[in-house]
């Protein structure tokens, strides 16, 4: 079984409905408060299924609150109002540990600010929250070199990421994100810092990964996603305009 297929461990929290979807928002608003200027609706009255096992594609207009969303998803945001119900659980009833945890074990998130850290080597950058999982030594080794190779980044190990372009550090994320296994993968326009050659070997991984039986969510802007995903929701002005 390829390395990229192989769980480390059960989700974080076994489902608590198996025949709920693995990700449910229910009638969600994200709302930023203003100082000077007014509140921000972010997301107004969301609600949506994604299915265990889905390859989706979130598009919209800037600021139509697809980064919001995936960020909701990937427990690094809550929303002002509604409900976000994760493998069956509600997800306000986490605490900030646990939700901590099911991001490090279950969930794959690639900014599009990279959100590398800036004194740790690429290597150690990857590496990282394997650590924070407790993957043995000569697992993370195997699993960061393979990663590292497999975004062809093995030679720029031992580089920081102010060395690299904004592609590779692009690249380096990737990594981290798939070499920890997600059960879900949440990428926010991973194409956008990537030469055409790059961005297609990218969505060949992530092509793997979902046909591992990993969920796939990816806001882009792309259009050679198009073939790629099985489902595409459309957002605009905070809503959900299409979903199909």
């Amino acid at each position: 079984m390829p390395w990229w297929r192989k769980r480390d461990a059960e989700p974080a929290e076994a489902p608590a409905d198996p025949n709920m979807p693995v990700i449910r928002l229910e009638h969600v608003c994200r709302i930023f408060k203003g100082e000077a200027e007014e509140d921000t609706r972010a997301l107004d009255d969301v609600t949506v299924d994604i299915a265990r096992g889905e390859y989706v594609a979130v598009s919209g207009p800037s600021g139509c609150g697809k980064s919001t969303f995936l960020s909701i998803i990937g427990l690094l945001d809550t929303p002002t109002s509604g409900r976000y119900w994760l493998n069956g659980r509600p997800t306000d009833t986490l605490s900030a540990g646990e939700r901590a945890r099911v991001r490090n074990l279950d969930v794959g998130l690639v900014f599009q600010s990279f959100n590398l850290i800036g004194d740790m080597t690429v290597y150690e950058n990857v590496e990282y929250p394997l650590v924070v999982r407790g993957v043995s030594t000569a697992d993370r080794q195997q699993r960061v070199n393979a990663a590292l190779d497999r975004v062809g980044l093995a030679a720029r190990a031992k580089h920081h990421p102010g060395n690299l372009s904004g592609g590779q550090q692009q690249l380096v994320a990737v990594a981290r994100a798939i070499t920890g296994r997600p059960a879900i993968l949440l990428a926010d326009e991973p194409t956008g810092n990537l030469d055409s050659k790059s961005g297609e070997a990218l969505m060949q991984m992530f092509n793997e990964l979902h046909a591992g039986g990993a969920t796939v969510c990816v806001v882009t802007h792309d259009p050679r996603w198009e073939a790629q995903v099985r489902r595409h929701i459309h957002l605009f002005d905070g809503r959900i305009a299409d979903s199909q």
